[in-house]
């Protein structure tokens, strides 16, 4: 049965993540919404001239947007801008991008996350603020990874639960945890990349001022990510790899 709920939404705070033309005037924008999560929606007439959505589909502004529909393209009535962020510039854009990717590929349509929805809102305002890119990203990619379900286990040892000592090394085993570097752990198939405990302990309690944890926790949520992105790819990859915020 379908949802009735899911028929008419007016005033959803909303980012816009991605957009492309649709037939002759209109676009498929991609949003994410505070309350009902990833929305595919249909607007109608917005490459026409004199639309007024032409000035207010941005990516990385505040929106809050109204839509009706039951199928999983949905039509857009109506957007309006809500102010109060500064647009991003430089590498704060190709951060930005990022993120929006990382969603789009992570999080499924109709998938409420609202404390992920405030997370990305304060993210961009971090990032527009002229925030370290770097801590900023490994923050968001962290909670993201939590809200989806897949928190990684960054203060117990995964075999016996013993508490991470900073001074020790470890590898980090998907799907399980860390494991202490050099106890002949069967590691076969898994990322032979070495974690000081520091840096498991600086992650947990979202400390990046450590040049190390900085290095170091990049290496482990790209691994993390990889994994959970499966055969997919980022395309802003490519434009970051040169950048050693990311």
């Amino acid at each position: 049965m379908t949802d009735p709920d899911k028929a008419r939404q007016d005033a959803q705070p909303a980012y816009l993540l991605h957009s492309y033309p649709y037939r002759e005037t209109s676009l498929v924008i991609e949003t994410f919404t505070r309350n009902r999560g990833r929305v595919a929606l249909v607007a109608r007439g917005a490459r026409r001239p004199r639309s007024a959505l032409r000035g207010v589909l941005l990516a990385f502004q505040p929106l809050t947007i109204s839509w009706s529909g039951r199928s999983e393209l949905r039509t857009l009535h109506k957007a309006e801008w809500q102010g109060g962020l500064p647009q991003l510039k430089g590498d704060g854009l190709l951060c930005g991008f990022y993120l929006n990717e990382l969603l789009l590929k992570l999080v499924a349509r109709d998938d409420a996350h609202e404390e992920l929805f405030e997370a990305y809102d304060d993210t961009l305002h971090a990032l527009a603020g002229g925030a370290p890119h770097d801590a900023t990203l490994r923050r968001f990619e962290r909670r993201l990874l939590k809200e989806l379900g897949y928190a990684p286990s960054l203060e117990r040892e995964a075999s016996s639960g013993e508490p991470i000592a900073a001074d020790r090394n470890y590898h980090y085993l998907i799907e399980s945890g860390p494991v202490r570097a050099g106890f002949g752990v069967n590691e076969a198939n898994q990322n032979r990349l070495e974690f000081s405990g520091q840096t498991l302990l600086d992650m947990a309690g979202d400390v990046y001022s450590n040049p190390v944890t900085l290095q170091q926790s990049k290496a482990l949520m790209r691994m993390l990510i990889n994994h959970y992105l499966g055969n997919q790819m980022l395309n802003t990859r490519q434009l970051l790899k040169d950048l050693q915020q990311l």
